[in-house]
């Protein structure tokens, strides 16, 4: 996770501020709104802030301990998507007999109620801080059919989604793919590892604050067909994550998504949303340095 980086420069490029950004062609300014998952500085929160807005970004993902969010308040950014920190995660949350499970994949979803509880805590705590977005994730499908965990899912988000809507917070649902290789593990037989499976829930939920964590890294591995699937349904769609393919690192030319096109057509399509770079450089690269080119390139 630290591959690249230098703790002495990183704190240099700190003090040059947004100017150091700036002067090398990087503002994150253009017409979409710009975010950063932690894990690509792994420092602590007050570095991590201070290089974000050093870059130009507007906003992090995944902060989840309130002790921090006054830190990103400081430095003018938002906390973008919230997790709900129940049980270790989403993909393990209802617990049935045979083991872990997501709260979509097994037969009596969330079975004990608590996931439930603990993301309607976090929903009324998202909205006092005005943070936007709570993340939910599927699971895996074990030996659940698709239909059977669609079927699920959407009477989980159904039994939410009035509390989000009174509350003004957005439940984006994430797709991750089925255990392909080249870059972090992946669950195999991810519940929700295909767009139009998640359109679907969404569309059915029927929601204005239910719609789709859109991961670029997994779309690509899973679906491709990216841009028509956006001009398609951009308004089910609440975030955006990138990585580049295969190996989910920098989303430079090197990697097979063209990600200078797809930002200007959300950028087209009127997005408003973050658009969120979640990878890990290339071994040997530069981190500071593939941070700035990534930004530069959504930067339309």
């Amino acid at each position: 996770m630290r591959s690249g980086f230098d703790r002495r420069r990183f704190l240099a490029a700190v003090a040059f501020g947004a100017t150091y950004a700036v002067s090398r062609g990087v503002s994150a300014r253009g017409r979409l709104r710009q975010g950063l998952t932690p894990h690509l500085f792994n420092q602590d929160i007050d570095d991590t802030c201070r290089m974000a807005q050093a870059l130009g970004i507007q906003g992090l993902d995944f902060v989840s301990n309130p002790a921090d969010w006054p830190t990103l308040k400081k430095y003018g950014l938002a906390m973008t998507v919230l997790r709900v920190d129940y049980g270790g995660g989403i993909s393990t949350l209802a617990r049935a007999p045979a083991g872990p499970a997501g709260w979509n994949a097994i037969g009596t979803p969330d079975l004990d109620g608590q996931f439930e509880a603990a993301l309607r805590e976090r929903i009324d705590a998202a909205a006092i801080h005005g943070i936007p977005n709570i993340l939910v994730t599927c699971g895996v499908r074990g030996n659940l059919s698709y239909d059977e965990g669609k079927r699920n899912a959407i009477g989980f988000l159904q039994r939410v989604r009035a509390h989000a809507e009174a509350r003004g917070v957005t439940l984006v649902m994430e797709n991750i793919n089925s255990g392909h290789s080249g870059g972090p593990p992946a669950p195999p037989g991810s519940m929700f590892d295909h767009l139009p499976w998640g359109l679907d829930v969404v569309v059915q939920v029927n929601s204005p604050r239910v719609k789709l964590l859109v991961d670029l890294y997994h779309a690509q591995l899973m679906d491709g067909n990216i841009t028509n699937f956006l001009r398609q349904n951009i308004q089910w769609i609440g975030h955006f994550h990138t990585g580049g393919v295969p190996g989910r690192h920098e989303i430079d030319e090197t990697q097979e998504l063209n990600y200078r096109h797809v930002a200007n057509v959300l950028a087209d399509l009127d997005y408003r949303g973050f658009i969120s770079h979640e990878w890990t450089p290339s071994a040997g690269q530069d981190k500071l340095a593939m941070l700035r080119k990534s930004i530069a390139i959504i930067d339309v």
